[in-house]
């Protein structure tokens, strides 16, 4: 071999090892990033399963409280965990773990029992063994009156809210306090039959007690289809806090549109 040859030979192994090189550290590269995005998906999954997921209202019937737009935050480890703590809930638990009952008056996210791919947020009203009945729109608990008080008319300077909506105030026996809005009578709402809560199973309502399909009204009904009995372990958390609040359209990723954020609802507790 001529030394020219060995030259040109010598200078095709190194472009060989050179390109060698580069490949294995882009593929070293993308390995690393691949690690960590799975472990930042890891971290997450964990992180929503275990402790805190945020949701977003996405209707009007938890007002006077929580309002469309609202970002809130939900706690998970309140009444234990189940398969539906996880996204989209593998049946990796049966029932569940570490549970806790909930309380009256709780504002609880839930899977729908007709359709567990759906959430849905409503306030604890009745618990299991408990005989629940609207009568002329007053909430009977174990035949027991609840106490309201009429807070009056929403106040016009609320732009984001119904004007002119009764507010009345709710006080559950166990001693939890909230406001519920009666935006007149409604049959179907305002008087119902007596329900009985099954065991291992809740009675849940919205607050705005005349635009709620909720436990007061069946699955199967092909008009008005509700929530009916919420088992216990479709249960995700209880919502504690609105983070952030934006009307229809806003977003903090279009700074053009801040001024349609709800600055008076930012880490709002909730009760």
């Amino acid at each position: 071999m001529s030394a020219e040859d060995k030259v040109v030979e010598d200078a095709v192994t190194e472009k060989a090892t050179v390109e060698g090189d580069e490949k294995s550290a882009i593929k070293d590269e993308w390995s690393d990033i691949i690690k960590t995005v799975a472990i930042a998906l890891i971290i997450t999954l964990v992180f929503r399963t275990l402790f805190f997921q945020p949701f977003t209202i996405p209707s009007a019937s938890m007002e006077p409280n929580l309002y469309e737009g609202d970002y809130i935050v939900v706690r998970k480890w309140d009444y234990g965990y189940s398969k539906h703590s996880i996204q989209f809930s593998p049946p990796v638990i049966s029932g569940r773990v570490f549970e806790k009952q909930a309380k009256r008056g709780d504002i609880v996210v839930f899977k729908l029992p007709s359709n567990t791919k759906v959430d849905y947020i409503k306030r604890v009203i009745g618990l299991p063994g408990d005989r629940v009945q609207v009568k002329n729109g007053q909430v009977f608990i174990n035949d027991q009156p609840v106490t309201t008080i009429d807070k009056g008319p929403i106040s016009a300077g609320i732009t984001y809210a119904t004007q002119g909506v009764e507010v009345m105030q709710e006080d559950l026996p166990d001693g939890a306090t909230h406001l519920t809005q009666d935006m007149g009578y409604k049959p179907e709402a305002d008087d119902t039959q007596v329900f009985t809560v099954p065991e291992g199973q809740y009675f849940v309502m919205g607050d705005n007690r005349d635009n709620s399909l909720d436990s007061r009204f069946s699955p199967a009904d092909p008009f008005q289809p509700g929530v009916g009995f919420v088992p216990a372990e479709n249960l995700e958390g209880k919502a504690v806090m609105v983070l952030i609040s934006w009307n229809k359209g806003a977003s903090l990723f279009k700074p053009w549109t801040w001024l349609d954020l709800r600055w008076d609802r930012f880490f709002k507790s909730l009760k």
